[in-house]
Formats: structure tokens, C-alpha cells, sequence
């Protein structure tokens, strides 16, 4: 099966043009999914367990009668946990290990400190109170996705973490459930959709209300999402998935193809872009492509995306690669080189970056530690990987002596009155000491 994907040179007039449409990517859901959603969400705000039976037995064609028949309990999980084979079990706690150890490192402490005149700053880390978690269900497993969201709110010590995971047509997955009991999920309610995330942004005398919902889903869900941040808080609207591997033409074109082929396998829409000077070696990996699609079980959805979204970009040199890098912002990168410590360092944006020819991005998605869940569609710009930091809030600390705050009044008035808010400045001004002089 031959693959038709685009090829671009840097040096061919329009270049920059052409890639900015390459990146494009509407991720806005459009007014039919938008009022589906939004009617979705005002029924469970309304109605509670009542709308969530009607929509999980509607959506997932199911025929739950009882709220009590949507939550799993921690023994089921045990019990789904021993279904599955001791060589998965192993690597689910091998890799739930991994990602708690690198997260751990990410733990920031409170901290302070005393200004001269006695006057105490500093900042409070206080952990979430209570974290929802979406994991896409049915016959999809996503057992990487439960623990990329649990184990950082685990480190980040919060209190309790609610999973949601729809099961179409009953169907419940053991894998799933099963990462959910290593990771240490507190409770798991089986729905999903729009009708999920309005339970956990709002309650249902079922679904405890939550401060934060992560993880990812479909339109629906990315839009409902949307519609209760402010609610509640969320982690990112992501995009499809994405790749862009920068290469110097040394490394195995099979390997390269394959990366590429990693991403590409998700879904149609999904990314993947390979940049190297060497005009040589994107044939070689264009032939490697053509050669192992056949041997891909999702060989048409590889197919789809690369030829709607992949490309191939030819550059002068690898200085020039790492500026095109910096304008993708990819949310995985991949520097298949010699020396990517060297070139790591002109790196601006990217969600993820993964060094040396013998780093494949698949595993950074299951276990070498980092999280997984990345800044998608440029938005490493101005966006970060999931981590405890995201489970986390940051309170200020301000204590004033007396001496401390007559010196901070002596600031502080003339601005307040320069804003005209006398009654700001007053209230600094009544504690400004007066000394002996009548200051």
C-alpha cells in the first residue's frame, strides 16, 4: 500500500504559508454539538441522578434502574484486577511506579520568609479536596490514561479522586479497572459523555461534586468540559494527537517510520510530521512507510492520517529544523540524532521532548515516567505537561508586625488614593505608628 504524503522544502516560496495550514486544526465544536451538550448539562444541573440514568441508559443503550447500579465498588475493582494476566498486572505496577516517582519530584513545598521589619511572606500549597477523572470506556482500554491522571493527584495528595468511565452496552473493561485499583481511585461510576462531566461539576446525590475534572474524550465531553469550567476547574481542551520527529538521517528509517505510524494509528485526524535535511532519507523512510503499512491492524486510520495531516519537511540544516520545531510547538518531539543535548537547548515549545535514537515516543505514553496527558495544537506555547501541580493551589501568606505594616501603609496610601479608594488608603493609614515627633 502506497502512502501519498505531502512534501514540503523550506526553501520553496509560500513555505511558511503552506505549513501554518498544515497545523490548522478548529477543534470548536460546532451549534448542533453545542446545544446537545449544553441541554445535557442543564438536565443533570436540574434533575441530578434522574437526567444521568436517562442519558447513560440512552447513550450507552443501557438499563440501569438504581443510581446505585452506576458505581463500582473498590472490591469489584480487586476482583476485575485478578482477571487480568499477571504479566499486564505487573506492568500496570511497574509503570504506575515510574509515573509516581518522576511526579513526586514535581512536589513543591510551602515556603516564607521574614523582611527586616518583621513583616512574614510566603506562599501556602494546599491540595485539592476532590478530583474527577474521565478515561474513555467501552472496548477501548486506556488503562495509560488512568494512570497519567491519578498518580499526580495521588503525589499531590488529594483527598479524594472520583473516576468516570462509560460502559457502552455494558461492556466493562478489566484493564481499565484494574489500573484504576493500582493507581488507588477512590470511587468509579460507570457513565460517560457530557452527562459525566455535568455529574462531577455539579453533583448528583450519587456523584460527589468535584473541584477539578481531568482527562480525555470526545467532542462531547471536550465541550461539556468547556461549558463548566469556572464550575469547576479542567486540566485542557486537547487536539488530536500529535508528532513531529526531527531526524539528521543516521537513524533506522524503519524505527522513524514507525514512530510516525505511532501516533498516526489514534485516529484520522491525528499528526504526523518528520523534518531532516537529508532529501536521501525521507525517501528511505517513505519506503520504509510504504513497505510496513500492510503489516499495521489499523492500517486504514494510518493510512487517513498521514495522508490528510502527515507531511514531510525538507530543511537546509538542523539549525533551520529546530526554528520549524519551535513554530509547530509539537505537543511530542522527537530528536533522533547523535547529539539532542546539544540541540535540546534551542527547544522553546513542546510538550514533551524525547532525545537520541533510541527513545520512541510510545514510551513516554506508558511508562518512563513523565505524564502523558501534553499540550496539543501549538498550545505548548503557553501550556505544560499534567502534573501535581495541576492537582494544587497556591494561597499567599502576608503577616505584618506593627512596624511592617506603618512602613507598608506609608506605600500603600498614596496609591490607594491615587485609585481614589479613600477607604482603602484609611485602612493602611490607621496603622501607621505615631511616634514621639507626631509622624
Amino acid at each position: 500500500m502506497s502512502l501519498n504524503i505531502r512534501e514540503f522544502s523550506s526553501r520553496a516560496e509560500g513555505f511558511r504559508s503552506e505549513l501554518e495550514s498544515l497545523l490548522a486544526w478548529d477543534s470548536v465544536s460546532d451549534n448542533g454539538v453545542q446545544q446537545a451538550v449544553a441541554n445535557i448539562v442543564e438536565q443533570v444541573r436540574l434533575k441530578g441522578d434522574t437526567a444521568l440514568i436517562e442519558f447513560t441508559n440512552q447513550f450507552d443503550r443501557r438499563q440501569v434502574a438504581s443510581s446505585s447500579e452506576l458505581e463500582i465498588t473498590r472490591e469489584e475493582l480487586a476482583l476485575a484486577k485478578g482477571r487480568v494476566s499477571i504479566e499486564l498486572v505487573a506492568s500496570l505496577e511497574a509503570a504506575a511506579e515510574r509515573v509516581h516517582n518522576y511526579h513526586e519530584r514535581q512536589i513543591q513545598p510551602s515556603w516564607q520568609y521574614q523582611e527586616d521589619s518583621g513583616t512574614v511572606l510566603g506562599q501556602k500549597i494546599t491540595p485539592l479536596d476532590r478530583v474527577g477523572v474521565y478515561v474513555p470506556g467501552g472496548k477501548a482500554a486506556y488503562p495509560s490514561s488512568v494512570l497519567m491522571n491519578v498518580m499526580p493527584a495521588k503525589v499531590a495528595g488529594v483527598g479524594e479522586i472520583i473516576m468516570v468511565v462509560p460502559t457502552p452496552d455494558g461492556i466493562v473493561n478489566d484493564i481499565v479497572l484494574a489500573a484504576a485499583y493500582i493507581a488507588g481511585v477512590d470511587r468509579v461510576f460507570t457513565i460517560g459523555g457530557a452527562q459525566a462531566v455535568a455529574a462531577l461539576a455539579y453533583g448528583t446525590k450519587s456523584v460527589p461534586k468535584v473541584d477539578k475534572i481531568v482527562g480525555p474524550g470526545n467532542i462531547y465531553v471536550a465541550t461539556a468540559k468547556k461549558m463548566v469550567f469556572g464550575v469547576v476547574g479542567i486540566d485542557m481542551i486537547a487536539g488530536p494527537s500529535e508528532i513531529l520527529v526531527v531526524c539528521d538521517g543516521k537513524t533506522d528509517p524503519d524505527w522513524i517510520a514507525m514512530d510516525l505510524f505511532s501516533q498516526a494509528e489514534h485516529d484520522e485526524d491525528a499528526q504526523s510530521i518528520l523534518i531532516s535535511p537529508d532529501l536521501a532519507f525521507l525517501k528511505a523512510v517513505k519506503a520504509s512507510m510504504d513497505k510496513l503499512l500492510e503489516t499495521q491492524s489499523r492500517k486504514d486510520i494510518i493510512k487517513a492520517s498521514l495522508e490528510g495531516r502527515g507531511a514531510f519537511i525538507h530543511v537546509e540544516n538542523m539549525d533551520e529544523a529546530m526554528d520549524i520545531a519551535n513554530v509547530v510547538a509539537a505537543e511530542h518531539l522527537e530528536l533522533s540524532m547523535d547529539d539532542p543535548e546539544k540541540w535540546v537547548e534551542k527547544i522553546r515549545h513542546a510538550g514533551a521532548i524525547f532525545m537520541g535514537r533510541h527513545t520512541p515516543e510510545a514510551l513516554g505514553d506508558y511508562c518512563a515516567g513523565p505524564n502523558h496527558v501534553l499540550p496539543t495544537s501549538g498550545t505548548a506555547r503557553f501550556s505544560s505537561p499534567l502534573g501535581v501541580y495541576d492537582f494544587q493551589k497556591r494561597s499567599s501568606l502576608i503577616y505584618c508586625s506593627p512596624e511592617g505594616a506603618s512602613e507598608l501603609a506609608k506605600i500603600a496610601s498614596p496609591l490607594a488614593r491615587g485609585e481614589s479608594l479613600e477607604a482603602h488608603a484609611l485602612s493602611a493609614e490607621y496603622r501607621i505608628l505615631k511616634g514621639a515627633n507626631g509622624e
